[in-house]
């Protein structure tokens, strides 16, 4: 089994010599690289290739120096690690160990292991981390104690099932959504942590907006389910309430103006259910998410029935306006008091035509690319 060591680095002459040396005396006998993904423009760089580690080039960004190094690097399983000396890199073979157990990606828990005097700020150790870590676990199902430790080591297979993507900061939040989200399996162990040696191009709320914003984006059944639900559901209740006349309540006397508000709740919330279905679409047919209700619904809801149950709809409510319209030139063009029908009827027009768009984008995003 080779072992491959990425050690993203910007600026840390200071440090990463002393990273290298750590790594080499752990892993002395066996099969290994240490791979620098650098952009510094001092001398990190050529203190690496002087401690015998390969040096390979990325832009700008956490997230592209881990994928840069993930890439170049030819072990069978990848450990990734700050290059500021912050990681005790002779615990490499704690993580080798659950590796071994069967762990598809291991990570280092620093608050279940030891955090060091002046290791990390007050703001981050119980605001900042507790914060997002809480909150990828109510987002995401999981049990984790520390979503955004730096340490961590998984399988070659692993890393490249997941198709990591992102640049920055966020690159440690999207490692373990995929994982979840493709059933890999998480292992957590406790850390060491210290206190760096160089200057800390951490961005706190910066990179921690990061962090939240492709939470939130991941995670369809908080961001568009939930609220579409609560939109659909209550302006069903007004379309319905109101169809049958005023309704007083509360000293008040309540006419067709909730109906008009509850039509454009209804709509929203049924856009914003179908924001949701897409989303649990793309997850599933192209990152491997693992959903057995999106994709049961796949198998029975395709093209044709979109078109069949949306094409129905709009066809109730058109034939409810075209009555009116009949009773209106019928009449010789006189007063209707039928507002509150034509209102639900134009409703489920506009559902429907969702309904029938909405089947071809479907179908769009089930095709495996």
């Amino acid at each position: 089994m080779k072992i491959s060591v990425i050690l993203p680095c910007h600026n840390e002459e200071r440090a990463i010599g002393a990273c290298i040396d750590a790594i080499s005396e752990t892993l002395r006998g066996m099969d290994y690289e240490v791979i620098v993904s650098d952009s510094s423009d001092d001398a990190s760089a050529s203190i690496a290739r002087a401690k015998g580690a390969r040096v390979v080039k990325h832009r700008v960004g956490y997230g592209d120096a881990c994928l840069s190094g993930f890439r170049a690097a030819t072990g069978d399983v990848l450990v990734m690690g700050d290059s500021d000396a912050t990681y005790d890199f002779k615990e490499i073979p704690l993580f080798l160990e659950e590796i071994e157990a069967g762990a598809d990606i291991v990570i280092g828990s620093r608050f279940r292991g030891n955090i060091k005097a002046g290791a990390m700020s007050t703001l981050h150790r119980y605001i900042g981390n507790p914060v997002l870590t809480g909150t990828l676990n109510l987002l995401f199902g999981s049990r984790l104690s520390d979503a955004h430790s730096g340490f961590r080591a998984m399988r070659r297979d692993a890393f490249d099932s997941l198709d990591l993507r992102t640049l920055g900061m966020e690159f440690a939040s999207e490692m373990i959504i995929k994982a979840i989200k493709q059933g890999l399996r998480i292992k957590e162990i406790p850390i060491t942590y210290g206190p760096r040696i160089g200057r800390s191009k951490l961005k706190s709320f910066n990179d921690g907006w990061k962090h939240l914003r492709f939470m939130l984006l991941a995670s369809p059944d908080y961001v568009f389910l939930l609220p579409g639900s609560i939109l659909l559901t209550l302006g069903s209740l007004l379309l319905l309430f109101f169809l049958e006349g005023r309704i007083r309540a509360f000293g008040v006397t309540f006419d067709i103006h909730p109906m008009f508000v509850g039509s454009v709740l209804a709509v929203l919330g049924y856009q914003t259910i179908l924001s949701w279905l897409f989303a649990k679409i793309y997850s599933l047919v192209h990152l491997g998410e693992k959903s057995g209700f999106t994709e049961r619904f796949l198998k029975k809801m395709n093209l044709e029935w979109a078109l069949l149950i949306g094409t129905a709809v709009f066809l109730v409510g058109a034939a409810a306006n075209l009555y009116i319209l009949i009773q209106w030139l019928v009449s010789g063009f006189g007063a209707l008091n039928t507002v509150r029908v034509a209102l639900f009827a134009s409703t489920l027009m506009i559902l429907g035509i969702q309904t029938i768009f909405s089947g071809f984008l479907i179908s769009i995003l089930g095709i495996k690319s």
